[in-house]
């Protein structure tokens, strides 16, 4: 991976998304039924429950600070926190960077500083290799478009005519959310959506765009976007993912989210031995 400066390509992308296509009076007529937030939570969680794993082929590029760099990237994953990950060198598709969360602790080898890291699978796991973090729980359903939601939440849903976009709120005892969705021609695209915690602390926000149509193994549709970019604004660092080749529903050896450690290798991080 090398450093560069960031294009513009998923900002534009996203635009288009949003900028909508108003009628000759300035105004998008809404086309569908008015949702309420007990719809979009179903909806939302039927979305997320149709997909058992993904495997992907993606390229990703992340910043941290004044730190931009950008690669390709295999991924894979399953619910209940199973995440693998695998960054390549653009020299030759050799492995540069490998993390594996098996739903409990994760595993991680930097090849290109022979080091490694291991520990339990949280949200530091994650940006151990992507520099975001992120709950390995939420991980698949937020790159499959299908974010997770508030559990017993109430809330409003607005439609902004100038968007084409529903405009949900959604409150509860654990924080807020905020989604915004592209409802029309059938579809239910999360274009944006925001998770907030109790206190008000910002917990991942998230944008989609170009979204697509794949099928799975069984020729089921499954709607899902083709760029995703994830933030934690409180350091100051984003993810921007170009999905290619995905693979929905297929089966996983549970096996395939566990890393050996080869014996000896020094922690990364780790004073050198005099």
């Amino acid at each position: 991976m090398s450093c560069y400066h960031p294009g513009m390509r998923f900002a534009a992308a996203l635009a288009v998304l949003l900028c909508g296509c108003p009628t000759p009076g300035g105004n998008i007529v809404r086309d569908h039924p008015e949702p309420s937030v007990k719809d979009v939570v179903q909806r939302l969680t039927k979305a997320r429950d149709a997909l058992s794993s993904f495997t992907a082929e993606s390229v990703m590029d992340y910043w941290l600070g004044n730190t931009r760099a950008k690669g390709d990237v295999l991924v894979m994953g399953t619910p209940g926190a199973h995440v693998r990950l695998a960054a390549l060198s653009p020299a030759g598709g050799s492995t540069l960077a490998e993390l594996a969360c098996d739903g409990a602790n994760f595993s991680y080898i930097d090849v290109s500083h022979n080091c490694q890291l291991t520990g339990p699978c949280d949200r530091q796991s994650i940006a151990t290799l992507l520099h975001v973090e992120l709950d390995p729980n939420d991980f698949m359903p937020l790159a499959l478009g299908t974010p997770p939601v508030l559990d017993t939440s109430t809330g409003t849903v607005t439609w902004d005519s100038d968007k084409g976009l529903e405009r949900v709120e959604l409150t509860s005892g654990a924080g807020k959310q905020t989604l915004a969705i592209d409802a029309r021609s059938n579809h239910f695209d999360v274009v944006a959506s925001e998770m907030f915690d109790a206190t008000g602390k910002r917990l991942w926000s998230i944008e989609n765009a170009d979204f697509a149509d794949v099928e799975d193994g069984a020729k089921v549709v499954h709607r899902v976007p083709g760029k995703t970019r994830f933030k934690t604004p409180e350091k100051e660092s984003d993810l921007i993912v170009e999905w290619k080749e995905r693979r929905l529903n297929q089966p996983i050896d549970p096996t395939k989210f566990q890393l050996a450690i080869p014996v000896g290798l020094p922690r990364c991080g780790a004073a050198p031995k005099p």
